[in-house]
């Protein structure tokens, strides 16, 4: 989902933004009311006499007042547009009235609606801004008509309505190009900002799920941030805190801080290992300023176990590609060895007990081939390319490939799912190479002395809601001790395996950003869980 997406309308957006210009507007508009009712009522009453109609005027006044006071009082309730269009009419409904009753104070009511005009134009979208000065025109020539007509008419001319209108439509139209601005000025505002609130975020949850513990450290030692491998490597001193209440990196971790003052005082680093705490990997601080000359200070924390394990894989890979190119090699004898046992097989000069020589050496060197074959497809992995796959269907239509090419005679493989469908998002070939080692080893060695192997592939969300596949046995089980190096390469129990079934299936899983692992069951069998990532990733929303 993208930012502009997630936002409310533009216009709410403004409008709330333009609550502070309507609480003016009918601040003034009170003002205007009031001042009506003090010339008609208070000290200054000579000053806007003659009355056309006095009862009328003092009507009409009042009104106003009530009027105004009410829309004073709801100003910061209800929808901008309703308030304002409500506001403009009564200014221009009992101004246009004030005038004609009292026509010694026309042309400065005629003034002050000026400002409301221009207020409403500012206030509203364009067309309705406009809308109030045409009103306030047509009101304008109206009231000068009704003037005319009156047989106590003064002597305005039609000039002065011509050049209100003129000031009316002008007004109307400068501020409403300023409240078009102040609206795309408020848009782009609210869209910087929830463009850098997003990508706040983003920050914020990268460096949390960063695998490199990350401290952000004040001058005092006090640790600000902390992500989380940070406060695993820390262990329960991480929450540790000093005799003001804060966590201190004296108090959680004594050695890094000292490393930490040396590095401000000469800048020397420290590169060995260091451990933070029993039973944790050690680790190698690096220090950083957060900004030049600034005295907080970013601590990066490496696992040395993580940095381990990625020399252990270029050290396989390396490995993978010397196996690679030396089965190659191989290969062009094992086919010559091969062929010629198949000829010395069809030959009749062979004596019967040789010919079982021969069906060893036939046997061995299919052994010998499937090992170049894995050893091959251990070094040539192609990158996964994901697809969404429904995998409750996936795994149906899987068995029933298996049992059409591979027949069990007693032994049974079934898939089981309680939810009808579960999307994934995987490279369908690596999951069916996957699921072809997993039921291959469960069919060999799941099964109890004497009794068939019976082997099940269920399908299911797990609690976090991840989609897992369960290879499932009623074999004996793995112990633990063997267990723990089942993914390691050319690990094997049997003398007939190669040692990379298990291991390269992990690292199809692990390109896929799925995991393995075995799972011992309590009631007995074995179990290898396969959990993977849903239809959606982090970031797709």
């Amino acid at each position: 989902m993208s930012i502009a997406s997630a936002r409310p309308p533009v216009a709410a957006d403004a409008d709330s933004a333009l609550r502070r210009e309507l609480y003016f507007f009918t601040l003034y508009r009170l003002f205007e009311a009031a001042l009506l009712v003090f010339f008609l009522f208070g000290p200054a009453t000579g000053l806007v006499e003659p009355l056309r109609n006095a009862l009328g005027a003092r009507s009409i006044a009042l009104s106003y007042l009530f009027i105004a006071a009410l829309l004073f009082a709801f100003g910061r309730r209800g929808e901008l547009r309703a308030q304002t269009l409500t506001g403009i009419g009564a200014d221009l409904f009992f101004g246009l009235l004030a005038m004609h009753a009292m026509p010694a104070a026309g042309t400065g009511i005629a003034l002050m609606l000026l400002f409301n005009v221009g207020a409403a134009a500012l206030l509203l979208p364009a067309r309705y801004g406009l809308g109030a000065a045409v009103v306030a025109v047509i009101g304008l020539f109206g009231e000068w008509i009704w003037t005319r007509f009156d047989t106590e008419a003064g002597g305005r001319t039609l000039a002065e309505p011509m050049m209100f209108a003129v000031g009316y439509m002008a007004i109307a139209t400068l501020t409403s190009i300023l409240g078009r601005q102040m609206r795309e000025s408020y848009d782009l505002a609210e869209r910087r900002g929830a463009e850098a609130a997003h990508l706040g975020e983003i920050n914020e949850l990268i460096i949390r799920r960063l695998r490199t513990g990350v401290l952000l450290v004040d001058r005092g030692d006090r640790i600000r941030l902390a992500n989380e491998a940070a406060m695993l490597l820390l262990g329960d001193a991480g929450e540790s805190t000093d005799l003001h209440g804060q966590r201190s990196l004296a108090v959680a971790a004594p050695e890094l801080a000292r490393r930490l003052e040396r590095w401000r005082q000469d800048g020397s680093h420290n590169d060995s290992p260091l451990q933070l705490a029993p039973d944790l990997p050690e680790v190698v601080p690096r220090f950083t300023r957060l900004l030049a000359g600034s005295e907080q200070v970013l601590v990066f924390l490496d696992d040395t176990s993580l940095l381990s394990r990625h020399a252990e894989s270029m050290t396989l890979a390396t490995l993978g590609r010397f196996s690679a190119s030396l089965a190659h090699e191989i290969r062009n004898p094992l086919a010559a060895i091969n062929y010629a046992v198949q000829l010395l097989e069809e030959s009749d000069d062979i004596p019967t007990a040789e010919r079982r020589l021969l069906e060893i050496i036939r046997q061995q060197g299919i052994r010998m081939n499937g090992i170049v074959e894995n050893v091959l497809g251990m070094a040539r992995r192609e990158p996964a390319k994901p697809e969404h796959v429904e995998l409750v269907a996936f795994a149906k239509l899987f068995v029933e490939e298996y049992l059409a090419s591979h027949p069990l005679d007693l032994d049974t493989l079934r898939s089981t799912s309680q939810i009808p469908r579960l999307p994934v998002l995987i490279d369908p070939r690596h999951l069916h190479q996957v699921l072809t080692v997993l039921v291959s080893n469960a069919l060999s060695y799941g099964r109890m002395p004497g009794e068939p192997a019976r082997v099940t592939v269920s399908v299911y969300p797990d609690d976090a809601g991840l989609p897992c596949i369960d290879v499932l046995d009623r074999g004996p089980g793995i112990p633990e001790s063997v267990a723990s190096r089942l993914f390691r390469p050319f690990f094997t129990t049997s003398s007939h395996g190669t040692g990379l079934g298990l291991y390269i299936a992990r690292e199809l899983c692990r390109a896929n950003q799925a995991t393995l692992d075995y799972v011992a069951m309590p009631g007995g069998g074995g179990c290898f869980r396969v959990r993977l990532i849903g239809s959606h990733t982090l970031l797709s929303s």
